[in-house]
C-alpha cells in the first residue's frame, strides 16, 4: 500500500525548472533511494515533501490526504519528519534536550498546563523523557545524553538528528545525505539503523551519494536529472539502466 504518492510535481524558481513533472511512490514500510547527480532537484522534491516549498503543479499525497500546501508543522503532526543535508542542530544544548525538542509536536499540554504544572502536563513530561532517552539508545547514543551537541563527533551529530527526527514519532522518515562525512564504520552503522527503523513500521525515503549504502539498503530507486525523473526500479535494474548510467558517467561522446 503506498503511504506516499507523487504526482506530477513541478516546481519553478522564476525561469528555472528545479522540480518537472516527477511522479513515484513510496510503499508503507519501504525504504526508496531517490538518487541524481548534483543539481538534479532531489533536495527540492523533499523541500515539496515537507512543505518548505509549494509545488507550481501536481499533487503530493499522505496516506490518502493530500498535503501540498500545508505548513511544515502540519506535515510533522501527520507524521513526516525529516534531517537536513547540512546538519541542523541546536549547538548549546546537550543531545537529551535536542531530542526533546522533537518531542515537542506531540505534547499537548498548554499553557495553563506549564503555569500550573497539572498532572497531565508532568506526566506528558516524563513520558518525553522517556521518549527520548529511548531514540538516543536507537541510534547508539545513550550513554552521550548530557553532552553538548556541539561536542559530538560529526558522525554521531548526524545521528542525532535522525534520534530527534524518530522523537516525533514518524511513519515517514525523510534523511538526506544521511552518509555524508561518516567513515565506513560509521557508514556500516547508519546501513544498521536505517534497517532497524524499517522494523518499527517507518517508511525511509533518502537522498545518498554513497552508493553502497544505496545500492544495499534501498528497496526502490528513483533517478532524477535536470529536474525530471529518468529511471525508476530496483537497484539491479537501475544500475543497468542505459539512461542511469549515461547521467553519472557521461558518454562516449561527451568525452570527444
Amino acid at each position: 500500500m503506498s503511504l506516499l504518492r507523487l504526482e506530477n510535481l513541478t516546481k519553478k524558481f522564476g525561469g528555472l525548472t528545479a522540480v518537472n513533472n516527477v511522479s513515484f511512490e513510496s510503499g508503507q514500510g519501504s525504504i526508496v533511494g531517490l538518487i541524481g547527480p548534483n543539481g538534479a532537484g532531489k533536495t527540492t522534491v523533499f523541500n515539496l515533501i515537507t512543505g518548505n516549498y509549494q509545488p507550481n503543479e501536481g499533487n503530493i499525497i499522505f496516506d490518502g490526504q493530500p498535503i501540498a500546501g500545508l505548513l511544515t508543522h502540519k506535515i510533522v503532526s501527520m507524521g513526516i519528519a525529516r534531517t537536513f543535508q547540512t546538519i541542523r542542530l541546536f549547538k548549546n544544548l546537550s543531545a537529551l534536550e535536542n531530542v526533546l525538542a522533537g518531542c515537542h509536536c506531540r505534547m499537548k499540554s498548554g499553557i495553563f498546563g506549564g503555569m500550573f504544572r497539572t498532572p497531565a502536563q508532568k506526566r506528558e513530561e516524563r513520558e518525553a523523557l522517556e521518549q527520548a532517552l529511548a531514540e538516543l539508545d536507537f541510534v547508539g547514543l545513550g550513554e552521550q545524553a548530557d553532552v553538548l551537541s556541539s561536542n559530538l563527533s560529526y558522525g554521531n551529530q548526524r545521528l542525532l538528528e535522525i534520534a530527534r527526527a524518530l522523537a516525533t514519532r514518524p511513519r515517514l522518515l525523510i534523511l538526506d545525505e544521511p552518509a555524508g562525512g561518516m567513515n565506513e564504520q560509521e557508514t556500516d552503522s547508519l546501513i544498521r539503523l536505517i534497517r532497524r527503523t524499517q522494523d518499527r513500521g517507518i517508511t525511509v525515503l533518502l537522498i545518498e551519494h554513497d552508493m553502497g549504502l544505496v545500492m544495499e539498503v534501498c528497496e526502490k530507486l528513483v533517478v532524477i536529472e535536470y529536474g525530471g525523473k529518468i529511471a525508476e526500479g530496483t537497484p539491479d535494474e537501475i544500475k543497468e539502466n542505459p539512461r542511469v548510467i549515461e547521467a553519472y558517467l557521461g558518454t562516449e561522446e561527451e568525452d570527444e
